[in-house]
């Protein structure tokens, strides 16, 4: 401060410098379409996963039919021949082998897992971002998908077997006689095999989702 003649102190204002808005202004500017872009890029994730997760439903009912519709036609397997002998009576069953009996199981069991899971199912799609319930279905899927894959194929060796017969083992065809038994047993193993199919594409799917979440 300096004094003046009268001795009265002059007061000095000092103005503080402006801030730069404009620069302020030119990176706001610039930094506008990356947050538009990453938001864009968020929704559209979002959805995706939204979308994978209603996906996974309806493999999941489309499985449950195919698994009930292979336990019910090889449990109901039955075909009594109108001929019959004193002593024999020609008839035959799914529980007469092993083999088709491990089939009703391990198709029940999966079709019984499958309509378990749905409630899972449905919180993926509430909760799309959530990794635990599809991390857990993965699992227990592909349990399933080996369980339905490895009864489909022994009954599918065994029905192969009665269509054609060995002639090295002097083994006649079965289903030249027991014709309606043998279609409602093919029937059976392709609907396990096609159960076996959806459980991949769910074993598979829920993988790609998982990997997206990264």
């Amino acid at each position: 401060m300096d004094s003046d003649k009268s001795g009265e102190a002059t007061k000095i204002t000092i103005q503080e410098p402006k801030a730069d808005t404009k620069g302020k202004g030119i990176i706001a500017g610039a930094l506008a379409p990356v947050i538009v872009a990453t938001k864009a890029a968020r929704r559209s994730r979002k959805g995706w996963k939204k979308g994978a997760a209603i996906f996974d439903l309806v493999l999941r009912l489309a499985a449950i039919v195919a698994g009930f519709a292979a336990t019910s036609l090889m449990g109901t397997t039955d075909q009594t021949l109108p001929f019959f002998t004193q002593f024999f009576q020609f008839h035959a069953q799914y529980t007469d082998l092993p083999t088709f009996l491990f089939f009703v199981i391990a198709n029940a069991t999966a079709s019984g897992y499958l309509v378990l899971s749905l409630p899972f199912s449905i919180v993926c799609i509430i909760r799309s971002h959530a990794a635990g319930p599809r991390l857990l279905l993965i699992i227990l899927d592909s349990a399933m998908m080996a369980l339905t894959t490895s009864a489909a194929s022994a009954c599918a060796a065994i029905v192969y077997l009665a269509h054609t017969g060995d002639s090295s083992a002097n083994w006649n065809p079965f289903c030249q006689q027991f014709s309606n038994f043998c279609q409602q047993v093919s029937s059976a193993v392709v609907a396990s095999v096609i159960a076996a199919t959806l459980l991949l594409s769910l074993v598979v799917l829920s993988a790609f989702s998982l990997r997206k979440m990264k």
